[in-house]
This record gives structure tokens, sequence and C-alpha cells, in this order.
């Protein structure tokens, strides 16, 4: 028999430890480990909701969720529902879900997750549930749980550094030849002016000084663009200095640094977890590059490299539709962000009561004024 279960949760430490035994026994990403999921947790999810199941006295399935209530709660799976705190992106989320653990057990959490109490507190409607950056897997969970509604659909790409180390491949050949040529145009360019060379971070207080410098040329080159770049908000910068204390220690964070001489060609924040390189973030030298020089292509390639000589057996390039990203990666993933419950009679009498209940406001204020 498995028991799932939904408690308002305080004990933050308490749960980490618990989180910390159930992750050794999952398959999980970086992104569902108690090193992105508890950074900062205290102050992330003002009103957190803790889904557990247990079978035979064992916990074999962890969630966290942050509760909004307006008319009819809604349930966010390991986000906030605030655009600010939410700013550090998540991607491959899930329920974290023990190696042993029915096939079967994600898609009766995410139900229990719509319609079971809170403690004592039964919700008078099913509830909504966000699901952020969800494979394939999850979303046909989802569909058991309830209506889905897709908001967006992204690829992921990656190279495979298992395949090309298993057939000896050159991961250059993998690429068309136009990327081939620019990107060999741009390292003989750069190599005039030194040894182009990737160095990462072997301390956290170098990894921290990285960062700052990554975020200066991230936002130089997007507030160049028009827009306000990752790093526009305190928060994202304030959590990833967090995650660094947090996941250095455990040989999660790679900040890498691609040098040609004494030029500084841009810089890395990449995740490594489970074999898995994760590129999550760069700050590249766009203004200073010369007209054959592609410092974002280059700082890849050089970490690509790096990671192959590290043993890893993919690079991951994380959701997006850069195009760099598919010039550099032959395989993809496709990340979901969706909605269960949205599109249901309930969700339509809950939006139709909030519309109402909006109007009747915007009464009240314009005669107010009158």
């Amino acid at each position: 028999m498995t028991s799932i279960a939904l408690r308002p949760i305080a004990d933050f430490a308490a749960l980490g430890e618990r989180w910390r035994a159930l992750e050794a026994q999952a398959d999980c990403s970086f992104f569902q480990s108690w090193t992105w999921i508890g950074c900062l947790a205290e102050e992330r999810f003002p009103d957190p909701v803790l889904l557990e199941a247990s079978q035979g006295g064992e916990i074999v399935a962890l969630a966290l969720f942050n509760r909004r209530r307006f008319l009819r709660e809604t349930l966010l799976l390991s986000e906030t529902g605030d655009a600010i705190h939410d700013g550090p992106f998540i991607e491959y989320n899930n329920v974290l879900i023990a190696r042993r653990a029915s096939p079967a057990l994600l898609a009766a959490c995410l139900l229990a997750a719509r319609r079971q109490p809170v403690g004592t507190v039964r919700p008078w409607l099913l509830r909504r549930l966000v699901l952020s950056g969800v494979e394939d897997a999850t979303l046909d969970a989802a569909r058991a749980a309830g209506p889905v509604a897709i908001r967006r659909s992204v690829q992921a790409p990656s190279v495979d550094l298992a395949r090309l180390r298993a057939t000896g491949g050159d991961f250059l050949d993998g690429l068309s030849a136009n990327t081939r040529y620019q990107l060999r145009r741009s390292e003989r360019t750069y190599a005039e002016l030194g040894e182009l060379a990737v160095h990462g971070a072997a301390t956290a207080a170098e990894a921290h000084c990285w960062l700052d410098e990554l975020a200066t040329l991230h936002q130089a080159t997007w507030t160049a663009r028009g827009q306000p770049g990752a790093f526009a908000h305190p928060f994202f910068a304030r959590f990833h200095h967090a995650l660094i204390d947090r996941g250095m220690p455990r040989g999660e964070i790679d900040l890498l640094r691609v040098t040609a001489g004494a030029l500084v060609v841009g810089l890395l924040y990449n995740f490594r977890f489970r074999g898995r390189a994760l590129a999550y973030q760069g700050g590249f030298d766009y203004a200073g590059a010369g007209r054959h020089q592609k410092p974002g292509l280059t700082c890849h390639h050089q970490a690509i490299r790096f990671a192959a000589a590290a043993g890893l057996d993919q690079y991951d390039l994380l959701a997006g539709e850069g195009r760099y990203k598919r010039s550099l990666a032959g395989d993809a993933t496709r990340l979901h962000w969706l909605e269960i419950g949205t599109g249901s009679r309930v969700d339509r009498l809950a939006r139709r009561a909030v519309r109402s209940l909006r109007a009747r406001w915007r009464g009240r204020e314009g005669s107010a004024t009158e």
C-alpha cells in the first residue's frame, strides 16, 4: 500500500536530511536535488506544502510546492509563482521518486496534489497545479491527473559525450560545415592573441568573483539589446551566490573562464551532476570581439572539451531557442511548461467568479471617483 499525504512545512533543515536520503535513491536531475530545491527555500516558499508518499514505512516520493490562494488554490511544483523568486529558471523539474517505486506513482502523486487535504484542510475546489520545465513522461502523468494546458514547449539541445567517447568520434565532425568553419576561424583569431584555454574555478571564493565578472559581461550584452538581462534583479545573483556555497563542496558547480592570452573571451556558469554538465548561464565579451571572433560558440566549445576531459557523459545546453544551441548539439529533450486543472468546468467557474469580482470592484472604484 502507498500512502500519500500533503502538509505544511516549517523545518527546512529536517526536510533537507530526508530529501538528501531519497535523492540518493532516485534518478533525478540537478534541479530536483536539495542543492537547488533547498537554496534560500525559507525565502522562496512563503506558503510551502510538502507531498510525501510512503510504502512500508519508507519514503518513496517527495515534492515541494508553494501554495497560492485566491478563490481556488494553486500549487506550484518547486516554484513560488512570484516572478522575482522564480527568476532562477528551473528545468528538468519533477516529483522526486525512488527508483524502486512503481511507474504509476507519479500520476498518483499529481492527482493527490490536486485533491487531498493539506494537513486537515481540504480544498473546496480541486487544486490547479503548475509544473514548469518537465519532460514528456511527466506530461503523460499530468494528463492522468486532470485537463492539461501546455503553455509552451521548448527544446533543450545536448551533446552526447558518452557516444563520442565510445565511437572515438570528434565533436566537430558532427557539426555542419558552416559551424565547423566559424568555430575554427574564431579559435584561430583568438589564438593569435595567446593560448586559448579554459580554467575552472578552484574555490568557492574564486567562483563568486567569476560569477560577478560573468554577470557584468552578461548584462552589458543584454542591455545593449534593449533587454533587462538575467541579473537585472538582485535576487538572481544572491540566489546563485548561495547556490555556489551549497554546490561547490559537492563538486556540482563549474565556473569556467575562457581566455586567449590575457584576454577574457567569456565565462560560463555550469552545473555538474551525475555525469552531466548543464550550461546554465554565460557572459561573453561581444563588445571586444573582432569580426571573425565568436565568443559564445568558442566558450561553449572549450567547455564541451572540458566536460569530455572530465569524463562527463553529456553536455546539456538547457532549454532555449538560441541558434548557437542548435548549431552545437545533435540531440535534444523537449521540456514543457504546463498547468493541470486549467480549462475544466471548475476552472471556468472560478475564473468567471474572479472576473465578476473584479468587475464589481472596478465599478465601486468608479463610483468613488465620480
